[in-house]
């Protein structure tokens, strides 16, 4: 899987996206620090623990490098930015149940603002499995040569 790459001084607004899943009760925001253990714990659940891991180190970050998804008070997505790398956005997941509503493209464009807000003029999206999300969403491009990228040689689980 292939690295892709995002200009961040030119990305679609987000606030239409928030105010039409706001009107479904979904909300998308920062998390916070007294819920490391159950965002992380989700995020295992659903996703497994490589991607716990990485949103893990999210809430080590000041401000906290993760964004949720909720609707009445559960989690249903998350998405984490600066976690395996600087200048990396991922992991992000969205529940099943919950996908196809737009709630993936929220928390992407949410994330990629804040990144841009934060000083960077471009963005990497590590080892992406979902290409044609990416460049439909933020117009992200395949940065050639760059599987496995940081994530070859990874430990295996005994």
């Amino acid at each position: 899987m292939s690295d892709m790459l995002v200009k961040l001084y030119n990305l679609p607004e987000v606030e239409s996206l928030i105010k039409k899943l706001n009107g479904q009760k979904i909300k998308i925001r920062a998390a916070m620090a007294y819920e490391k253990f159950d965002v992380v714990e989700w995020v295992r659940n659903s996703f497994g623990r490589k991607w716990a891991s990485e949103c893990d180190v999210s809430f080590s970050n000041n401000p906290i490098s993760c964004l949720i998804a909720t609707e009445g008070g559960t989690i249903i997505g998350f998405a984490c930015y600066d976690s395996t790398c600087k200048n990396f956005f991922g992991p992000m997941g969205v529940s099943k149940v919950n996908r196809g509503i737009g709630i993936g493209k929220a928390l992407l464009l949410s994330c990629l603002h804040t990144m841009a807000s934060n000083g960077y003029a471009y963005a990497i999206i590590g080892a992406t499995g979902s290409s044609g999300f990416y460049t439909e969403a933020v117009d992200a491009v395949i940065i050639e040569g760059s599987s496995p990228g940081i994530y070859r040689d990874p430990l295996k689980k005994n």
